[in-house]
């Protein structure tokens, strides 16, 4: 009996709604660039094994701590993009689980003809986009998707990213799994979660746009105030988007909100485009896909 081929398990239908606007923007992206001299490259941070495995509820308990059980094999996005028509002259996934990039190398014997422009590697996300983006970008063209578990994407790293004028990206953000599970009522936010929040969203001042003074009147009687928590999910997304305009060329308005069965808010599928001359089609497009599905207003 040929052993089962290990994969990882992770999202529902929400999964589905990202990997198709991903899917549908690659096609459109090498379509429109499949006669420019430059080259053009996809790059996955957080790329899985390749497959992803349908699931049924999963209760996710922090933001980083997701597990895997065996489900129904469908295609993650390192496939679908190797799969996209015209196709890309390279492909770059990163990985850090040794497991899943096994399951990554053996991709190339399913795809031969593009094995030898496949590159995988492992280590940190950060690091390997950083030391990606130092590369000479006069004569390259890339799409990133940057698909985290939970908040391991840093502000740093998306920086690079648009200092390269030259890499589209769609970015998961962590909203309802990471961002608010760490925005406590009361603000009494451990230093530890500060530090993450900083690091993700690049400045410390989300704390002033996430909470505000109160007044209150103490146990005594006496006037007082305290500092409670202001923002909700629409307004921590929009903060969020506001932060990719501040260093992006142009950045989708409105970002596909991934919820749970229960309607939940999970995640944002956020687009920023990097290259000044190609962003007014990039953002069109990326608008289009987006609207599509289901967007804030």
């Amino acid at each position: 009996m040929a052993a089962k081929k290990r994969t990882h398990r992770f999202g529902g239908s929400w999964t589905d709604q990202k990997l198709d606007v991903l899917e549908q923007y690659l096609s459109a992206y090498t379509t429109a660039l499949q006669n420019a001299k430059f080259k053009k490259g996809y790059i996955d941070a957080f790329a899985g094994s390749g497959y992803r495995e349908a699931k049924g509820t999963t209760k996710i308990v922090l933001p980083d701590l997701l597990d895997e059980e065996p489900q129904t094999l469908l295609e993650g996005s390192a496939r679908r993009a190797l799969r996209v028509e015209p196709r890309f002259d390279g492909y770059v996934f990163i990985e850090s689980h040794a497991g899943r990039r096994a399951a990554l190398e053996s991709m190339k014997n399913e795809f031969p003809e593009q094995a030898n422009q496949i590159q995988i590697r492992g280590g940190d996300a950060n690091q390997q986009l950083q030391s990606i983006c130092e590369l000479s970008w006069a004569e390259r063209r890339a799409v990133l998707f940057l698909d985290p578990y939970g908040m391991q994407v840093e502000w740093s790293t998306i920086t690079a990213v648009a200092e390269t004028r030259s890499i589209d990206m769609w970015l998961l953000f962590p909203l309802g799994i990471g961002v608010n599970r760490l925005l406590k009522r009361d603000a009494d936010i451990p230093a530890a979660w500060r530090e993450r929040l900083t690091a993700l969203l690049g400045t410390e001042s989300w704390f002033d746009e996430f909470y505000a003074a109160e007044a209150a009147i103490n146990l005594f009687g006496d006037d007082a105030t305290r500092i409670v928590k202001k923002a909700t999910t629409e307004t921590t997304g929009k903060y969020f988007v506001d932060r990719l305009r501040t260093v992006f060329t142009a950045v989708a308005d409105a970002p596909l909100v991934l919820t749970n069965s229960r309607g939940c808010p999970l995640y944002l599928l956020c687009f920023a485009a990097g290259n000044p001359r190609g962003a007014p089609i990039a953002l069109k497009i990326a608008n289009y896909l987006l609207s599509s599905k289901t967007a804030w207003d």
